[in-house]
């Protein structure tokens, strides 16, 4: 069930990830399911043709039979008969701060999820363990926020210009000063949203002739920012290092396809925290294979800046390296700092380069003043900068949070992905019909969670994703109630699968160890 790893000097300390094998026959049963669902998806399909069922759904008129269709009916079928039946479980309402707990709008359906009647009611106090808040700067606190107001009142909301044109003000530039000081580099640049910083960067470092090695779990933004810089792309394994170097020694050897050219460029493309198995970058041996193969590498760190490390300054930190090992260090204000937008840092030609290159920069909207003022009321509170220590106990906080709910899910017999000190906490659900059973019964609770299925994940790994929250302890009866509720519900629905079997991706772990070099 644990996989611990020393390589040589790379690792300072112990790096343990759980990816624990359900038993076989979860994998037949969840199999089952699905396939139980397809053959009444079928039948209701065929008593929708006949007019024997109501049909609910959009239908081309008689008229355009004969047109292109829009879309494939084949295409809408898992939409339609499987996602619909648990989709009150999703795009739930919030009428309140996300924060430790939140209110939610109460939403009732007549048939059967096609629609949602709102009740007028609303659900109060709901704990709050689906949202990305992991210092828990999303908040209401008027004292807390009284430079925000500040900015407010001075800048108002918007900009109604790009960074090139008339969008850059005095906090655009306090911000980044303050980005590269944190991080510990020589300059960095902001942008007003995160998914963009991903998709709309990457374009303007790599292009044809240039190959990108990128990891299979990587987020939407960086595969969409992979595409569209018509670069090369080659995918390897999950943090699978002897996947990774056997892409990159292919790559050395033989060049660009037909013409053998050498590459212009060898782009690494990962993440600090994986977002759906909440695992943690091999960062030590990704960086000796790049400095080995002289490639370069982007280091994704939305999830992970904030979250882990000493002072939460990310997975650098957390395996004590220098930050001038990453060439683009990449993250967002969107999770740990209860804002939005995201940066990139680095050297100095790095992000000169971006001010003139990037897409973003140069047709987007800048960041309005007062989300840039959170960002800088967060970050200086990290800091120390605001003359308190309450950064560091956050940081701390939820490092003790998320060991202690980790143990607790362990020890209660549920099957959890990830790394020790990862905030995101996969537990596994597997079969499809307990995906909704769980959220509802978790929400009967007062609890809101966020379950996840296929197509988002393999489809024998459905799974409930917590989020954990230094807020969460402000009153530890929210950690142990939600506990109590998972211990009761794991026995109610059978999701107790532990057996502390072996790794279901012992490719990871099992292949023999490289010798890196310096």
């Amino acid at each position: 069930q644990k996989n611990g790893v020393s390589n040589g000097t790379l690792y300072k300390r112990t790096f343990i990830e759980h990816f624990e094998q359900a038993p076989m026959y979860v994998a037949v049963l969840t199999f089952l399911g699905f396939g139980v669902g397809t053959i009444f998806g079928y039948l209701r399909d065929f008593m929708r043709a006949w007019g024997l069922e109501k049909r609910n759904i959009a239908a081309e008129r008689e008229q355009q039979k004969d047109f292109v269709p829009l879309y494939q009916d084949f295409e809408n079928f898992f939409t339609r008969n499987l996602y619909l039946r648990i989709r009150d479980n999703w795009n739930r309402p919030i009428c309140s701060v996300p924060g430790p707990q939140f209110d939610l709008m109460e939403r009732v359906t007549d048939d059967y999820n096609w629609t949602f009647r709102f009740t007028g009611r609303t659900i109060k106090n709901v704990i709050n363990m689906g949202s990305y808040n992991y210092l828990g700067f999303a908040e209401t606190d008027v004292n807390a926020l009284k430079t925000v107001t500040i900015e407010l009142e001075k800048y108002g909301t918007g900009i109604c210009s790009t960074r090139q044109e008339m969008g850059t003000l005095d906090k655009h530039v306090e911000l980044e000063k303050l980005v590269a000081k944190f991080l510990g580099v020589e300059d960095a640049m902001v942008f007003g949203m995160g998914f963009a910083t991903n998709s709309m960067n990457i374009p303007a470092l790599v292009g044809k002739g240039c190959l990108i090695l990128s990891d299979e779990l990587n987020h939407t933004s960086l595969v969409l920012g992979a595409r569209l810089s018509g670069a090369t792309i080659r995918i390897f394994k999950h943090n699978n290092m002897q996947s990774l170097e056997k892409l990159l020694r292919d790559a050395i050897i033989y060049g660009q396809p037909r013409t053998h050219r050498a590459w212009k460029k060898i782009l690494i493309l990962v993440e600090g925290i994986y977002s759906m198995e909440g695992s943690i970058v091999r960062l030590p041996e990704i960086v000796s294979l790049k400095k080995k193969y002289k490639a370069y590498l982007y280091l994704d760190e939305a999830h992970s800046i904030g979250a882990v490390g000493a002072t939460g300054r990310g997975v650098v930190e957390y395996f004590g390296m220098n930050p001038d090992d990453v060439d683009v260090l990449m993250g967002t204000f969107t999770k740990s700092f209860g804002a939005a937008g995201g940066y990139i840092a680095g050297k100095k030609d790095l992000v000169d380069f971006l001010r003139t290159h990037s897409h973003s920069a140069v047709y987007a909207t800048s960041m309005c003043p007062p989300v840039a003022e959170q960002i800088i009321r967060a970050m200086k509170c990290l800091m120390g900068l605001d003359g308190t220590t309450q950064g560091l106990q956050r940081v701390r906080q939820l490092g003790k949070n998320t060991r202690y709910f980790r143990r607790k899910l362990h020890e209660m017999g549920f099957i959890i992905y990830g790394n020790d000190d990862s905030p995101v906490v996969p537990l596994l659900l597997y079969m499809p019909g307990k995906i909704g059973a769980f959220a509802r019964r978790m929400l009967e609770k007062n609890i809101g969670v966020v379950v996840v299925g296929f197509p988002a994940t393999p489809i024998t790994e459905s799974r409930a994703r917590f989020c954990v929250s230094a807020a969460h302890t402000r009153e530890i009866i929210m950690v142990l109630q939600v506990l109590n509720a998972l211990d009761e519900l794991g026995d109610f629905l059978h999701l107790k699968y532990s057996r502390y079997s072996k790794s279901a991706h012992p490719e990871l772990y099992e292949e023999t160890r490289l010798e890196f070099e310096d």
